[in-house]
């Protein structure tokens, strides 16, 4: 069984968000830190994992991703906030990565 994942990026903390889906969390935190994804990410600078759900349900992963991007700013931050309230790079614990 495949396992999705619905993120969010950000640059520091309240600044620039990115929302996103994919199926491999670690392999695409590392292409963004690693400026290897030529988007959004790349141009400013938006790598650090601040949060993150998972699901074994594509549709259920995608429509995730739509609810959430179409959350205002601050409801935004407040899901980050209740999540990761240091606003950590959550990719460390992850990869097993210092910094």
């Amino acid at each position: 069984m495949k396992t999705y994942y619905v993120y969010i990026l950000a640059s520091k903390r309240n600044w620039t968000l990115y929302i996103w889906v994919t199926n491999d969390l670690i392999r695409r935190i590392y292409e963004h830190k690693n400026k290897l994804i030529n988007w959004f990410t790349k141009d400013y600078q938006i790598d650090k994992l601040v949060y993150f759900e998972e699901t074994n349900d594509i549709k259920v992963a995608l429509q995730r991703e739509k609810n959430l991007k179409k959350w205002n700013r601050k409801r935004k931050l407040e899901l980050i906030e209740k999540f990761n309230s240091t606003w950590q790079d959550l990719y460390t614990g992850l990869s097993g990565q210092a910094g």
